[in-house]
């Protein structure tokens, strides 16, 4: 008999047990503590939770580790919900949480006879790990500033509800070809970044009885899925729902199941070609979709709510803040809810750039909390370095990754703020691990991405490859492309350093335009290291 290929083995076992009934098994394995059997490690996933790398685990432990994903839901955590957290991180992940670039938060060192205790205490306080991960409809990301910022276009919270409440523990779309990701926003600024999402709604002005119209894009995607988005048309506010049961619908029954790498929305939609796509989106939805102008989009380098901000809401403030890289930590959660609670806010919402917005200061204690806010190592006034500097989870904690990321992240950062401290232009790095995009090193300024390197005696050691004048700009979008440059880890932030030097040297204007026009300058590449 021929040996299974990937995709038959992760689809053989889809169909022998759906994802989501391997709870009661989780169950078993934590009260029994039997060997958990690798086929329903891969189901583990549907409850958010990845084996992780050994990397930092000693020799003699034999332990199974888990790197547990929580889902924030319009990537929400009120004071209650972080406080638990933190304790969980405390006393079952090692003090270890970091915000990602899904609006969630993850914990590591996670093992599997606490994981009823984490789940009920977790349901307590109203966070779930349900389809945080697997081959699901993963959490749908919006704009952390919906509902209370005054220039937003629509309040698109119902509807974000209204889809949750679709896709949440949904069996009928618990096996999926693979992961499947939806954003919703009306943001002015766009930061939802629509043009690498599966499927996603960007709210448009119009002359119409909504004043808005949402600009529906599909096919969007990193790493294997690599492509811009395509945009099919406009709809209103009450047809969003029926577009996403649509295409939902449509990737279960159609998508490529043959191959994982070809198994994302993307690939379905290359190999029927977007007008049939289109037709059958139409055709399953009963929506007649508008054509309507496309409207500019803002670079994604300036996609961002940092400072302290007027809300809708009376004599309330929101405040933008970044934090390194994601990474928060049990310590951090805790520091935060206090700070929140001392100066009368409740609330944070999380963003697609692993940061976070204070939803609900009083006005008149906004400015003191942002400065403790700030004794923390949390910055409502981040450096143009500190706010976009984006990591995947690294080689510390994840099993794919080649090379070292959130104290990279955090080193380069630190490095180019000290170098460079009066640099005001906005800039978006990110430092990826490995091949697989979780980090978005293709749509920044600059990527590191992982791989191994040679080192001066000859050893393959984890390192970096260079991209450069990657942006999110709607039908401006475009990827970045590697530069052939490759280098040790300790060698990032002199390549940086010589990067932003050479920018401000020339005297231009658009730090994203200099990378563009010379990523095929070989003298300048060669310069850089």
């Amino acid at each position: 008999m021929a040996k299974e290929s990937a995709a038959q083995r992760v689809e053989r076992i889809k169909k022998e047990k759906n994802g989501l009934d391997v709870l009661k098994d989780i169950y078993v394995y934590a009260v029994l503590g039997e060997e958990v059997h690798p086929e329903d490690i891969d189901r583990f996933k549907w409850y958010g939770l990845y084996t992780q790398n050994r990397n930092l685990q000693a020799e003699d432990d034999p332990t199974l580790y888990f790197m547990l994903r929580i889902k924030l839901e319009h990537g929400s955590m009120n004071l209650e919900q972080m406080r638990e957290v933190s304790a969980l991180s405390k006393e079952y992940g090692r003090g270890t949480a970091d915000f990602t670039t899904r609006q969630d938060i993850q914990l590591h060192y996670i093992q599997v006879k606490d994981l009823p205790e984490i789940f009920r205490r977790l349901n307590e306080v109203g966070l779930s790990t349900i389809f945080a991960a697997g081959d699901v409809p993963r959490n749908v990301i919006t704009c952390a500033v919906s509902g209370i910022e005054h220039d937003e276009l629509y309040d698109v919270r119902p509807i974000v509800d209204k889809v949750n409440d679709y896709l949440r523990g949904n069996k009928n779309l618990s096996n999926l070809p693979r992961k499947y990701k939806i954003g919703i926003s009306a943001c002015h600024k766009h930061c939802m970044g629509h043009e690498i999402q599966d499927l996603s709604f960007t709210a448009v002005p119009c002359d119409c009885s909504d004043k808005v119209l949402f600009d529906v894009s599909v096919g969007g995607g990193l790493a294997s899925a690599m492509g811009i988005a395509h945009h099919i048309g406009f709809v209103t506010p009450s047809q969003i729902l029926p577009i996403v049961k649509a295409v939902s619908t449509i990737y279960r029954d159609h998508g490529l199941r043959e191959n994982r790498r070809k198994a994302r929305l993307s690939h379905l939609i290359k190999e029927w070609g977007i007008e049939k796509f289109k037709e059958e989106v139409i055709a399953r939805s009963k929506v007649a979709i508008k054509e309507q102008k496309i409207m500019e989009y803002t670079p994604y380098a300036k996609r961002e709510h940092f400072g302290i901000h007027d809300s809708k809401e009376k004599a309330k403030s929101y405040i933008g803040c970044a934090i390194n890289g994601g990474h928060i930590g049990s310590q951090g959660l805790e520091k935060l809810a206090n700070i929140l609670e001392k100066h009368g806010a409740t609330t944070i919402k999380t963003t697609t750039t692993q940061n976070f917005v204070v939803k609900d200061v009083p006005t008149k204690n906004a400015e003191d909390l942002a400065n403790e806010l700030k004794t923390i190592g949390i910055d409502a006034f981040p450096s143009p370095f500190k706010a976009r500097t984006l990591s995947c989870t690294g080689l510390n904690f994840c099993k794919f990754a080649i090379s070292e990321t959130k104290d990279k992240a955090i080193s380069l950062a630190t490095h180019l703020e000290k170098k460079f401290p009066n640099f005001n232009e906005t800039v978006s790095i990110s430092v990826n691990g490995c091949p697989n995009s979780c980090a978005h090193p293709h749509v920044v300024d600059i990527g590191l991405l992982g791989l191994k390197v040679k080192n001066k005696e000859g050893i393959t050691v984890p390192g970096f490859e260079l991209i450069l004048g990657g942006n999110l700009e709607g039908s401006k979008s475009n990827f970045g492309e590697k530069v052939k440059i490759k280098f040790l880890p300790e060698d990032a932030e002199g390549i940086l350093e010589n990067i932003i030097q050479k920018y401000i040297d020339s005297g231009e204007n658009s730090l994203n335009k200099f990378l563009k026009e010379r990523i095929n300058d070989e003298e300048f590449v060669s310069s850089l290291h």
